[in-house]
């Protein structure tokens, strides 16, 4: 076995350092008469011949996927242009209806890399796979090729989109220069939880304050994380329309709604708030009562001063002082 294992990789290693060689004869033979010069069909006729066979196709693909991670610009075109010529396009394709999940995984992660577009429709037909990996790489072949607009696979989407999921797909969207996203009212109004979510992200990450009534409606969503992302982004987009909701029926909350709307607060307060905040500066959770007591402190100096004179209350003398100095 061992000595299988030695011949196969010197068979790998001769035939990676080939098609490198042919590869840079490819890319440099080229002249400005002939869109192909003889020397570049001969070695696109060679590589639709190796390709048919799986063991040197998979060594070929490996060495444009490098080729094509160490280069940019023209050079990285005519790279992908070979791709195409030499059908290899057509293996990944057909990946696509195979039995494995790996399989079909692989091939999308193959189209992404060589911006096959064409394949929109095809790679989309997986976006409620039972696997979490093939619909990861569906999410990613639609954002790198498609930015803003691939978002559209939301709409379809009935599977949870995972944190590191929504991760992966804002660090790719905030490295466009294009910033001119879609409407998200849609995803708003989602039956998804998650889609739900990553729109609640994308409001906040790109200021979607003409979407505030649709959020603000959310502050009433039957799942909890849901109502704690909304009031985390309507705080974060200064509505204060969505303060005066919540301050008219905040004893109904959880007790990290409550925590998280005081520190809406601390964003959003005006001088009629006193008389509210008050009466939660003994509050039993202490992060309502420093969240009060630092607002107070803000809006009316004399007025926090005279709470603290006015208490023999030793736990709640210790957390005044410490707002007092901070």
């Amino acid at each position: 076995m061992r000595g299988s294992l030695r011949k196969k990789e010197r068979l790998t290693a001769a035939y990676e350092k080939e098609y490198e060689s042919n590869l840079i004869n490819y890319l440099y033979s080229g002249n400005e008469v002939d869109e192909i010069s003889l020397e570049q069909q001969a070695i696109i006729d060679q590589f639709n011949e190796d390709s048919k066979d799986p063991f040197k196709r998979k060594i070929l693909i490996s060495v444009l996927v490098k080729l094509k991670n160490e280069i940019s610009g023209d050079i990285a075109d005519s790279v992908q242009k070979l791709y195409f010529q030499t059908k290899l396009v057509h293996y990944a394709l057909s990946r696509l209806s195979h039995k494995k999940w790996y399989v079909i995984a692989k091939g999308i992660r193959e189209l992404k890399k060589f911006h096959v577009k064409e394949a929109y429709k095809e790679v989309l037909i997986h976006i409620n796979h039972p696997r979490r990996e093939v619909r990861k790489e569906m999410q990613l072949y639609m954002v790198d090729l498609f930015y803003f607009e691939g978002l559209d696979f939301l709409n379809l989407l009935e599977t949870q989109l995972s944190e590191w999921d929504q991760i992966q797909l804002l660090g790719i969207l905030q490295k466009l220069e294009n910033q001119d996203i879609p409407n998200i009212k849609s995803w708003l109004n989602s039956s998804n939880d998650s889609v739900i979510i990553f729109a609640l992200k994308l409001a906040k990450t790109y200021n979607q304050f003409e979407a505030k009534d649709e959020i603000t409606i959310l502050l009433n969503h039957s799942t909890k994380k849901i109502r704690l992302e909304t009031i985390d982004v309507l705080s974060y987009l200064n509505v204060l329309e969505a303060k005066e909701i919540l301050k008219a029926d905040i004893e109904n909350r959880s007790h990290e709604e409550q925590i998280a709307f005081f520190k809406m607060m601390e964003n959003l307060y005006e001088s009629k708030d006193e008389s509210f905040l008050v009466k939660y500066v003994h509050n039993e959770i202490f992060e309502i009562k420093v969240s009060a007591l630092k607002i107070i402190k803000a809006l009316n100096k004399d007025k926090f001063n005279n709470l603290i004179a006015e208490s023999s209350d030793y736990q709640f003398l210790r957390i005044a002082n410490f707002v007092e100095k901070n």
